[in-house]
């Protein structure tokens, strides 16, 4: 019997263990994708106990608390405190077989140090020892980033926030890189999530949010026009600060491919505070998001597409905490025509930009593999990205579909790897967890005859995945990739 989470955890064969061992630990991380506060990486903030840095704010373990019977009361009613890592402990036994079970002690162990097993027999010694580091040097919100060897970090941004907290970190960063220190700081960069300008169905918040644009471009939007030319604006404005992604949250692809009259038509109507039937919306939603794909394109940014999840089921719950606290799900699948149909637009003008596609109903990986392989242009390896196994997709069974669906249906050595999609600070390990599957399933093939036993050839994928195809395909400034 394996003793658990020993070195070679999840690593199968010796094949395995040597890809993981020789090429893929230890390896920088650009988390392209997360949720982290920026305001808290650029002021290094520090955390006043293990239950504030673990518990706070982190949904995926709220939502095993309330399966385990823990009152409201005790997760979201007052900020995480002692009572709030009791309940957790008690709740982490019983997740055997789930990620939040692997993830909880990869992070008690790296970040840490602590090996044992967290239970409510162990929760008081391990408190006490978590806290102990946490209240010392160097365990302040940046500080895990450089302790993680996190060469880049994404933030979630609308394109109305001011981004102050970047300009003032960039700044920061840059005077300590002049300085005879140097900087193990790693890159903070903005990512352009333009959802709200989408969000038509209710149009007091949308015209609200109209105006705060409007404000952020120094320039009022009353019209469609205006509308594009503030984005635009605010994306050249988040280039500036390293910005080379966008973002956008989608149910369902959109693919209404509509004249531009009939688009600022529906713009109008809905300005003025008419309520839009099911086409007109699709169709302005459609011509905003051709206009963002035509900015990333010309900026040689990369588009993200997030399909199928559905948000706040839980009316009540939402009414008393409000989004991101626990209650999305999976959506249904995805059709592929308006996908389609949305990408032939963008490829038809040449102006097709990067695009990475995520669906959090892994029924859809294989349709997305298949249509992304249609527009692959020969311009940029891996130009279109079948995304990592996200949220609730984010554990051995699902990395290893989609992995394995995209080494069936594209190139997986190509492949930028994974990101963490996450809001807390401790959530790093996640890579090692995804590079551990990776190498266990590349060595499983090398074992078995299905790859070539050529570990300067296999070693290089994996370390590709881990680290070199994402820095290349991003090119975020200041993380040495070519043309950053």
């Amino acid at each position: 019997m394996k003793k658990f989470m020993d070195e070679d955890f999840l690593l199968p064969s010796t094949s395995a263990e040597r890809l993981f061992h020789e090429w893929a630990e230890g390896s920088p991380i650009i988390d392209y994708h997360c949720h982290l506060p920026p305001a808290d990486i650029a002021d290094n903030s520090a955390f006043s106990s293990i239950a504030q840095a673990w518990l706070g704010g982190d949904h995926y373990k709220w939502r095993a608390m309330r399966a385990n019977g823990v009152s409201e009361a005790d997760i979201t009613g007052h900020p995480a405190d002692r009572r709030t890592f009791d309940a957790w402990a008690k709740t982490l036994p019983q997740l055997v077989g789930n990620p939040l079970h692997h993830w909880a002690h990869l992070e008690l162990r790296r970040y840490f140090g602590i090996t044992d097993i967290l239970s409510e027999k162990t929760a008081p010694a391990i408190w006490e020892a978590c806290n102990a580091r946490i209240r010392g040097p160097l365990f302040g919100a940046r500080d895990l980033l450089a302790s993680m060897k996190v060469k880049a970090v994404c933030t979630t941004d609308d394109p109305a926030d001011s981004l102050e907290h970047h300009v003032a970190y960039a700044v920061a960063r840059a005077g300590r890189a002049a300085g005879e220190g140097g900087t193990d700081w790693p890159v903070m960069a903005p990512t352009f999530r333009p959802d709200k300008a989408l969000a038509v169905e209710d149009l007091v918040a949308w015209k609200a949010y109209l105006a705060r644009l409007g404000t952020a471009a120094g320039s009022a939007v009353k019209s469609y026009g205006d509308l594009v030319a503030a984005l635009e604006k605010r994306h050249g404005f988040f280039h500036s600060l390293g910005c080379r992604l966008s973002d956008h949250a989608l149910v369902q692809p959109l693919g209404t491919i509509a004249p531009a009259a009939r688009v600022e038509a529906a713009f109008a109507r809905a300005f003025g505070g008419q309520a839009l039937d099911a086409q007109d919306a699709a169709a302005l939603k459609t011509g905003l998001l051709l206009e963002v794909g035509r900015m990333d394109a010309r900026r040689g940014w990369a588009m993200q597409l997030h399909f199928a999840a559905i948000r706040n089921l839980n009316s009540r719950m939402f009414a008393s905490l409000g989004p991101d606290t626990g209650y999305d799900a999976v959506g249904d699948s995805i059709s592929a025509r308006p996908l389609a149909a949305f990408l032939d637009a963008l490829d038809g003008e040449g102006a097709l930009p990067k695009i990475v596609l995520y669906s959090l109903n892994q029924h859809d990986y294989e349709v997305l593999a298949s249509v992304m392989g249609c527009f692959q242009d020969g311009t940029v390896a891996g130009k279109l990205q079948l995304g990592s196994s996200w949220w609730f997709n984010d554990h051995i069974d699902g990395m290893g579909l989609q992995l394995r669906t995209l080494a069936n249906m594209g190139l997986l050595g190509r492949f930028v790897g994974m990101l963490t999609d996450s809001r807390s600070f401790l959530s790093f390990p996640r890579h090692e967890y995804f590079r551990r599957i990776l190498c266990g399933m590349l060595g499983g093939w090398m074992e078995d005859g299905e790859a070539p036993a050529d570990f300067d050839a296999m070693g290089g994928i994996v370390r590709a995945i881990s680290y070199g195809n994402a820095r290349d395909y991003f090119a975020i400034p200041g993380t040495g990739a070519e043309g950053a």
